[in-house]
């Protein structure tokens, strides 16, 4: 049975991960609206891994004999002037979720919760390749997107990305 402080923060990250893929969805529809079909599809390909990461949370926890409960999904509330804000808005937003995993762990740390402890490894692997992502996407953006043939290219390599559900993640 798990401790009941990492069972209830677990399932509050469920929640936190179906509210990312909220805010990377909004993401998406600014760059649509932008005519940046590009990046509009990476975010909704970021909001479904998103949703890959709660149901893998929601699995673990139940697996593990607790009940899941939801919480009302706030809306995002971002607004947008300018193309690199939501590529901002997305590396702090990265930042703060590898903040929520790396609380929990060190609970489980703290609890010599090992079972949790293994279950979370694929997390925070996980959220050095998302925060790296995020960065290099501003990197791109600031070297590339102020010229209109960069942005076009870097749409086009954003655009090209494919969906791949994790094989290696913890166990659904």
């Amino acid at each position: 049975m798990l401790n009941t402080k990492i069972a209830n923060l677990l399932n509050e990250q469920v929640n936190k991960e179906l509210y990312s893929g909220y805010l990377y969805l909004e993401f998406a529809n600014y760059y649509a609206d932008e005519g940046l079909d590009g990046f509009a599809h990476w975010y909704e390909i970021q909001a479904h891994e998103e949703r890959d990461h709660a149901m893998m949370i929601r699995r673990y926890l139940i697996d593990n004999g607790y009940r899941v409960t939801f919480d009302a999904i706030a809306k995002p509330d971002k607004t947008f002037s300018s193309a690199i804000e939501p590529l901002n808005a997305g590396f702090e937003h990265e930042k703060y979720v590898t903040s929520l995993i790396n609380n929990i762990y060190a609970l489980a740390f703290e609890t010599k919760d090992f079972k949790t402890m293994q279950f979370l490894d694929w997390f925070i692997k996980e959220q050095g390749e998302e925060e790296k992502n995020a960065e290099d996407q501003i990197k791109k953006f600031k070297m590339f997107g102020h010229d209109a043939k960069g942005l076009y290219a870097l749409n086009q390599e954003l655009a090209a990305r494919v969906y791949t559900p994790s094989a290696t993640g913890p166990a659904m």
